[in-house]
């Protein structure tokens, strides 16, 4: 498989970063609308707006593991998903099962894609999808999670042409060990090589007690800190690329 060219990518950064800009308050286009006759609103305008807003709410939808959908006592409207849908007033429908991942089954026996295809994809297309994971593909060879997460993103741009998607890679509240940091290089490929941004938490230093007692899951101090990185993330990514064209995101390693 060859890489996009540069012109493409950088065409299609653009394009998404002011799509996206639209999901993210206090985010707006370099070039905005025209303004009423005089430059100001009038009082229905303006008492319009938040009604607008309220109706508007982009619809979000996430698939992913037990860091998306909570574990332990962290419920599924505690998780970092949830938290950041607040953050930016989203209407959120979160997918997925806990154990599992692109290519791990995990005991339900459905991996990423089956989730999508299950929970998400016969529900009218949302603005964005965000699909985050990986920690759960141990013992997998970067080739086969490339693969899985390739026809992942086939499957999403077959089904919903016009939805924009963001991938997220594995999440680990402390030092994550080398095979994961294949995962995460083979993930990131499967999203630069389909267009969609790619976002990398591994290397991020979360904080000390933020995991359960088991050692992997965030608490829900640990969800408010990814839902911080995720959020700040996405209004970077936004601001970096509404303006120029930015490369596209390679992966690490």
């Amino acid at each position: 498989m060859h890489r996009l060219s540069r012109k493409r990518r950088g065409a299609f950064s653009s394009a998404f970063a002011v799509a996206l800009c639209c999901l993210l308050p206090g985010c707006a286009p370099a070039a905005g609308g025209a303004a009423p006759e005089g430059g100001r609103e009038t009082g229905g305008q303006a008492a319009a707006r938040p009604m607008a807003a309220r109706a508007a709410a982009p619809v979000v939808m996430v698939v992913g593991d037990s860091f998306t959908v909570g574990s332990g006592p962290v419920e599924r409207w505690e998780s970092y998903a949830a938290r950041s849908a607040r953050e930016l007033g989203w209407q959120l429908i979160t997918a997925g099962m806990g154990g599992t991942g692109f290519v791990n089954p995990g005991r339900v026996g459905r991996t990423f894609h089956d989730s999508f295809v299950r929970e998400l994809a016969w529900r009218p297309a949302p603005d964005l999808l965000i699909i985050s994971g990986g920690h759960n593909d141990r013992r997998t060879r970067p080739g086969e999670v490339y693969e899985a997460a390739a026809r992942l993103l086939r499957t999403v741009a077959g089904h919903w042409p016009g939805t924009r998607v963001v991938v997220v890679g594995p999440l680990w509240m402390g030092a994550a060990p080398r095979w994961a940091y294949g995962v995460r290089n083979a993930v990131a490929l499967a999203a630069e090589r389909a267009g969609v941004p790619f976002l990398d938490p591994l290397g991020m230093r979360w904080g000390r007690g933020l995991t359960l007692p088991d050692g992997v899951h965030p608490t829900g101090e640990g969800h408010v800190r990814i839902a911080r990185w995720l959020v700040a993330s996405l209004r970077e990514r936004a601001a970096r690329e509404g303006g120029r064209p930015a490369r596209a995101v390679r992966p690490h390693g």
